[in-house]
């Protein structure tokens, strides 16, 4: 039998499995059906988008500029060629798939309008202000990712030819939405985490 941790899928498939049996053996009706399936994405690939927005901000853009400035070092191109774009391939479609489980979860639960109106709605209370607030900052995560740093990026790692000034204002538009997402990313899993972790408004 080969070692599940030996592949990235192997190790994903095992730790789906182990989640699995624990939520066959609770006995909380809130842990079974589609909802937690729902949430349990949401929660996988929120980590992994999270996970990623924070490796390009404290190391590969640090790294990337350390790389540049060594005149004998080896430079930043394995990275920009090799890794940035798995990595940004990840960071993009873990985004969407965030975003859309979240979603679903909330209509599934009825509290999508709740959320998207901050609570103010019709049935509108104090769990949809504060996921409303995560919400709303994670759309606007979604869309930085999706219309400010990718395009941006793809000039800046060569795979939409760009002029030199060009590449210079795409670095620097997508520097600004992927530090605006870290900035939002700390406000936005408080407020994800206040409605079943006690609230905090």
């Amino acid at each position: 039998m080969k070692n599940p941790l030996n592949s990235i899928w192997g190790t994903i498939i095992a730790g789906l499995s182990i989640a699995a049996v624990i939520a066959a053996s609770a006995t909380d009706i809130n842990m079974r059906g589609s909802g937690a399936v729902l949430m349990w994405l949401h929660v996988a690939v929120g980590i992994t988008w999270i996970g990623l927005l924070y490796y390009f901000n404290f190391v590969q853009v640090p790294a990337l500029a350390e790389a540049i400035s060594d005149e004998g070092g080896p430079g930043g191109a394995g990275i920009s060629k090799y890794v940035a774009p798995r990595a940004l391939l990840w960071f993009r479609w873990a985004a969407l798939v965030t975003w859309l489980s979240g979603a679903m979860y909330l209509l599934e639960k009825q509290q999508l309008l709740n959320a998207f109106t901050l609570g103010f709605g019709s049935n509108g209370n104090l769990y949809g202000l504060e996921i409303g607030i995560g919400s709303w900052f994670g759309t606007i995560m979604l869309f930085n990712v999706w219309i400010l740093i990718w395009p941006n990026q793809k000039k800046v790692l060569g795979i939409v030819e760009a002029g030199a000034d060009e590449i210079a204002k795409a670095k620097r538009i997508a520097f600004l939405a992927s530090r605006t997402n870290t900035m939002l990313s700390i406000p936005m899993l408080m407020s994800m985490l206040a409605p079943t972790h006690g609230f905090f408004l």
